[in-house]
């Protein structure tokens, strides 16, 4: 006889955050978001944390090596997606691991035989106006010497002239050297009056470009998450189908996390999934897994040796699983059942298990709820593909501009392995759709809407007492509301103004 779970199966949308009393210490200024990403003992630091509690899902439509460069840069991390060859995958952590703060790899650069032709179609293209000439024509070839626009006159410079005649070479040159920091790559800029700075290696090959506006543009992130080598921090989602293709792939690029990516991670495919990650790199390698809404399977792949678990099946705004095959559970109900059997598992052994709430958050607010309900992070992909930095494509549809957003259980995505079930005829084969091709509503650059985002959050963490997420979580009083009550939360029984009218 099937088993009935009795207890109404909730979502965030159900609950409020009750105040407790806000002390003078309570100010948003003074609110820390840092939380756990990996598991750790009692008592000491998780080996990763994030500055914000905020990582990017595992989708196509959300989280390439763009947007996991501008998460990082604002205290979070992206899990760069896997479905994708392996060598493509690898190399978006590359790039987020070379990108340097302040530091800009050359994508502009000409071989020293090239014309101005040359360098207006390159212009075009990239709209950049400052060229490097490298022996070789790449970003870190041999330095030859430097074009700006005051380098040449399109009016009275003919077309076929060549570089070498017109560049600004390498002897008049300013240049810093491999190994110098940012505050001192500024100076040299302020000193001598550049807008740029090439630095070069001990054999004068191009690794960077430091440009005047980029350093207060880095001032301007003080919660970029780095590495101990003042690396941005990446993470990437594997499957269990190639993993052990696509982890030694990914360790040599350099990434910091892994997660594997399912839409059900309560199964033995997971199970050995982490196993073979935990036996083959020991400690080295850090994995999380899910996705579950229960004890039994966070239980499962802690067992497993799991550094994180993730929590959500059916909850996402693009996801169709429960549609489709009636299996998952409210958001608010699955991540506390787990945040308690993590509970017991720290007093058991002393290890604390990151937990990560994936779906079912409609509004700001219901950030803030997880993170109570025992959240230590929160993953999103509806609320990352709105902003410029994700690899979506931006359409005009009427009179409003939207982004393109699909799952990866979409026959756009085609991703077979999120939703694999083992066995040879499923291989490679989409059966049917968990996820829909879809628009967002588009919202500009991540960082102007997480500064709102998260100054919603601070602001309701002051209002309950709390100034760490710890803190929230052991202080916070949360009540279930009836339907009346979430009507009554917002504007009612007014005629509202149209304030887009001018």
């Amino acid at each position: 006889m099937a088993h009935y779970i009795k207890e109404v199966s909730r979502t965030f949308g159900e609950y409020l955050l009750i105040p407790s009393l806000t002390t003078k210490e309570c100010n948003p200024d003074n609110v820390s978001l840092k939380t756990p990403v990996v598991k750790f003992r009692q008592g000491e630091t998780s080996p990763i944390q994030l500055n914000i509690p905020f990582v990017s899902a595992v989708m196509q439509a959300v989280s390439d090596d763009g947007l996991a460069i501008a998460l990082a840069r604002n205290g979070g991390l992206s899990f760069i997606f896997g479905s994708q060859p392996i060598e493509s995958q690898a190399e978006m952590v590359r790039r987020v691991k070379k990108f340097k703060a302040g530091f800009v790899v050359s994508d502009s650069n000409l071989r020293p035989d090239a014309t101005l032709q040359d360098v207006v179609n390159l212009t075009a293209a990239t709209g950049h106006t400052t060229l490097a000439v490298t022996d070789d024509g790449t970003a870190n070839g041999k330095l030859l010497g430097m074009i700006t626009s005051r380098d040449y006159r399109l009016k009275t410079d003919s077309l076929d002239k060549a570089v070498v005649d017109f560049m600004t070479p390498f002897d008049s040159l300013i240049v810093g050297h491999l190994g110098i920091t940012l505050s001192e790559a500024n100076t040299i800029i302020w000193e001598h009056k550049l807008n740029c700075l090439p630095i070069i290696d001990e054999e004068q090959r191009l690794q960077y470009f430091v440009f005047r506006k980029d350093y207060d543009n880095h001032q301007e992130n003080p919660y970029e998450l780095l590495d101990s080598h003042k690396k941005l921090m990446v993470g990437a989602g594997i499957n269990t189908r190639d993993y052990k293709e696509r982890v030694p792939a990914l360790v040599e690029a350099g990434v910091d996390v892994l997660v594997v990516d399912s839409s059900d991670g309560f199964s033995e495919w997971q199970y050995d999934t982490i196993r073979w990650i935990k036996e083959t790199y020991h400690d080295e390698v850090k994995v999380g897994g899910g996705n579950v809404v229960d004890k039994e399977g966070f239980l499962y792949l802690v067992k497993a040796g799991a550094d994180f678990v993730k929590v959500g099946i059916g909850g996402g705004s693009i996801c169709i699983t429960r549609e489709q095959k009636g299996i998952g559970r409210g958001q608010a109900t699955a991540l506390i059942e787990v945040c308690e059997a993590r509970r017991e598992y720290l007093e058991q052994t002393g290890i604390y298990i990151p937990v990560c709430s994936d779906g079912g958050l409609v509004h700001d607010y219901h950030m803030t709820l997880a993170l109570a309900m025992g959240a230590d992070f929160l993953m999103m992909g509806r609320y990352f593909a709105r902003f410029d930095e994700s690899p979506s494509k931006k359409l005009a549809i009427g009179n409003s501009y939207v982004k393109e957003y699909w799952g990866e259980g979409s026959n756009r995505a085609k991703n077979w392995q999120r939703y694999d079930m083992g066995g040879n005829a499923n291989k490679g084969a989409m059966k049917f759709e968990e996820g829909v091709d879809s628009y967002v509503p588009y919202a500009g650059k991540m960082k102007d809407n997480l500064e709102i985002t998260l100054g919603k959050i601070k602001s309701t963490m002051c209002s309950c007492g709390a100034i760490t997420i710890p803190q929230l979580q052991d202080k916070a009083k949360i009540t279930l509301v009836s339907s009346t009550s979430i009507v009554e939360g917002g504007a009612h029984d007014v005629i509202l103004k149209d304030t887009k009218i001018q």
